[in-house]
């Protein structure tokens, strides 16, 4: 069936997201992309493209769309992948001020992005956050890739993780080391300096797992 100038587009973007990232993407990404603001027009003509047989959906998932190739072949779902919530973003760079009533980081959003299976152990309390900044830069986390992370609060010297500082009520994603009575929370960019904070004033909110990069 023949399909629209904007239907094309998005069918367009589909197939490039997913062959560039292995994992479809939400309606609020098509919309930014195609130039459609409006997150009902963006599923009405979705709903288009499954009524043409071009995509199937699966409605209770914010990334669950599937290709339907020209044969009418459905690519199946995927025992080899599992979805890790997305969450929100952390700040790489100047920390993020936190809204009221949501410090813990797991309440930020209902989207998705899939790893295979095996990457990790362990997914209980696994879940994904959206960099912002480049203070990370020189540990290969860029602005726009995605952090896995393990929900825990205590970390190791060293590790990288999603610090709660208290006072502010911000967000950073730095190394932690703790040194004395006071935390470093330090960059991997000579162009950022470290944050200086006492103890009882950070809040571990994960461990960075893995990263997930985006392809520009």
């Amino acid at each position: 069936m023949a399909l629209s100038t904007r239907q094309e587009k998005i069918l367009d973007f589909i197939r490039r997201f997913m062959r560039e990232r292995n994992f479809p993407p939400t309606i609020r990404e098509i919309g930014e992309t195609v130039g459609i603001s409006s997150t009902s027009v963006v599923n009405y003509n979705l709903n288009a493209l499954e009524k043409k047989g071009f995509i199937e959906r699966d409605k209770g998932m914010s990334r669950g769309l599937r290709l339907v190739d020209g044969t009418g072949y459905r690519r199946p779902k995927s025992n080899n992948v599992i979805p890790i919530p997305l969450v929100g973003r952390i700040a790489a760079g100047e920390p993020l001020q936190v809204p009221e009533q949501a410090t813990d980081f797991r309440l930020f959003g209902d989207e998705t992005v899939e790893i295979a299976a095996g990457m990790l152990a362990d997914t209980e309390g696994v879940y994904a956050l959206q960099v912002r900044g480049q203070s990370m830069i020189d540990a290969l986390i860029s602005d726009g890739d995605i952090v896995v992370m393990k929900h825990q609060q205590y970390a190791n010297n060293g590790d990288m993780v999603a610090a709660l500082l208290v006072d502010d009520n911000e967000t950073t994603l730095k190394r932690f080391y703790l040194e004395g009575s006071r935390v470093r929370l330090q960059p991997a960019n000579p162009a950022y300096e470290p944050i200086y904070v006492p103890a009882e004033g950070v809040e571990v909110q994960g461990k960075v797992m893995m990263v997930i990069r985006r392809i520009k």
